[in-house]
């Protein structure tokens, strides 16, 4: 993917979760009931939001960017399978302690 392209499918993807998020939000807030000015408002679903989806972006960069590269090696010496398989792991991981990180937030509510 070329930078252009990468940008544009940032700014598409975070606009789409914007939008898919917020309509329930303004329909609530339609209904006359302050959602936001509450103390369980939804201001702890907006940061558990965000922590799963920054988290699953930044992972969706890391194994692109890793995989293409992992691939790159195993052409040249396939046996580096088993090392790129772990660097591949570890940037799935990223994911998943954005997952962890909204449980967390949403247990304290």
């Amino acid at each position: 993917m070329t930078k252009g392209k990468l940008s544009t499918f940032f700014v598409l993807t975070m606009l789409m979760s914007a939008v898919w998020f917020l309509l329930p939000v303004l329909l609530y807030a339609a209904e006359g009931k302050a959602a936001i000015v509450e103390a369980n408002g939804v201001g702890p679903y907006i940061s558990a939001a965000l922590a799963v989806g920054l988290a699953c972006l930044g992972s969706a960069y890391a194994v692109a960017r890793l995989g293409s590269a992992a691939i790159g090696a195993l052409t040249e010496k396939p046996e580096l399978m088993g090392k790129t398989l772990v660097f591949l792991g570890l940037a799935e991981g990223i994911a998943i302690y954005g997952l962890i990180i909204a449980i967390m937030i949403l247990n304290k509510l």
